[in-house]
């Protein structure tokens, strides 16, 4: 009996930790602070890794775009499916519906150099180059796309890759 109540306070401390606290709100990329003087880049990075190598998070300059996520009975996709923004600009993740989304980067096919400044530019990671999961009709993720390479970025959705939910933007 004593070994139950054990497990009981045990399960009731893991389920708080994991579920408790707010929802995902909006993340819009506010850009960290510039290191002071004498610091390095990665002092300055969001707790989880976002930035690897020396790249700091850098705040978008232009214009944002929004991409819808949706899933229904049409499927599951990015809206548009394919998008030309410039370098400095920003994109807005908004899910509509059919969650959870989220927005995952393929390594491999986005330009040479460009994952260190891409992964600083991505707040509260959820792995490398994977923004966090929204459960939410109306939560957004920005990601700015300030310093990166010119170039395609292929991305998709974690939840929903294997049905098809992928897009491409491309930074000019």
């Amino acid at each position: 009996m004593r070994k139950m109540g054990r497990g009981v306070i045990v399960g009731v401390v893991l389920a708080t930790a994991c579920g408790g606290g707010a929802k995902n709100a909006d993340t819009t990329a506010a850009a960290a602070p510039a290191p002071a003087a004498g610091a390095s880049a990665s002092a300055s990075a969001p707790a989880g890794g976002a930035a690897t190598g020396t790249a700091a998070a850098k705040a978008a300059t232009g214009k944002t775009w929004e991409v819808k996520m949706i899933g229904d009975a049409t499927g599951y996709k990015y809206d548009p499916a394919t998008l030309t923004i410039k370098e400095g600009d920003a994109v807005k993740f908004t899910v509509v519906s059919g969650p959870p989304h989220n927005v995952s980067f393929y390594a491999d096919s986005i330009p040479s150099g460009a994952s260190a400044q891409l992964s600083a530019n991505m707040p509260n990671p959820m792995s490398p180059l994977t923004s966090p999961l929204f459960n939410n009709p109306g939560e957004s993720y920005t990601v700015s796309f300030a310093g990166v390479q010119k170039g395609t970025y292929k991305y998709f959705c974690t939840p929903h890759q294997a049905l098809g939910m992928h897009a491409q933007l491309t930074v000019q």
